[in-house]
């Protein structure tokens, strides 16, 4: 089995020799609060574990080069509630398109942001759009989440519910304190909108579900999914001519 190549683990002659025909592979998560129950590092944790492990398991079959996580994103809607380090939405496009510029610095050519936090949506896709007019990069964002099929109606990724929790027990179990049943919140959106509105925050004292519902078991599936998944992905991006 070829070992991955992993950024912060190389030199600078090791990188610049892997650089131009890998895929760089960047996870960005968050530190935020999530609820009374699961540790601020939550994102971050699952969305750099994921991000390993499927390297790991796609080193025999593309070159790719593990970037280290980026720990804080778009937080702002949770500052309300403390325990949250947040960039503003200007600065993550900022940091990404600095990094961006860095790698293409260093040799890299082919980028992918793995995000692993809702609110890094927005700014992951703008990042992208800019990185790949301004340095000729090509650029992918993909949303760990999304690599679930059918999650047999849990909210995916939820906040602090049961899916997050499902991934810390298979994760990072240390990650999960005490948990209380909740009532699901109602329902007030708009089909086909996607609304924000700090107030909706407040209603669900910041967790959107039930994280008593989440089990080991659940979490290992949806990892080893989600492991399955990306790994296919990387290796699709990595081999592109």
């Amino acid at each position: 089995m070829r070992p991955p190549v992993i950024w912060a683990d190389c030199t600078r002659e090791e990188l610049r020799e892997a650089l131009p025909e890998s895929l760089v592979v960047l996870p960005i998560g968050a530190t935020e609060q999530h609820g009374p129950h699961l540790a601020t590092g939550t994102d971050a944790a699952i969305v750099e574990a994921i991000c390993r492990f499927a390297v790991v398991r796609a080193a025999d079959s593309a070159r790719m080069v593990l970037a280290p996580c980026l720990h804080f994103g778009v937080s702002e809607h949770h500052l309300p509630f403390g325990g949250t380090l947040s960039l503003s939405p200007e600065t993550a496009i900022g940091v990404l398109t600095d990094l961006a510029r860095s790698i293409v610095e260093c040799g890299g050519r082919r980028l992918v942001i793995v995000n692993g936090h809702g609110g890094n949506r927005g700014v992951a896709q703008v990042a992208a759009a800019k990185i790949a007019s301004a340095y000729d990069m090509t650029v992918s964002v993909i949303h760990y989440w999304e690599l679930i099929a059918d999650a047999g109606g849990t909210p995916i990724p939820g906040h602090a519910g049961e899916f997050e929790t499902a991934m810390l027990f298979a994760l990072r179990p240390e990650f999960v304190r005490q948990r209380r049943p909740r009532t699901p919140p109602e329902e007030s959106g708009v089909d086909g909108a996607e609304m924000h509105e700090a107030a909706a925050w407040r209603r669900i004292d910041g967790y959107t579900d039930d994280p008593t519902r989440a089990t080991h078991e659940r979490g290992t599936e949806w990892l080893d999914e989600c492991l399955g998944a990306l790994a296919g992905r990387l290796i699709e991006l990595a081999n592109r001519p």
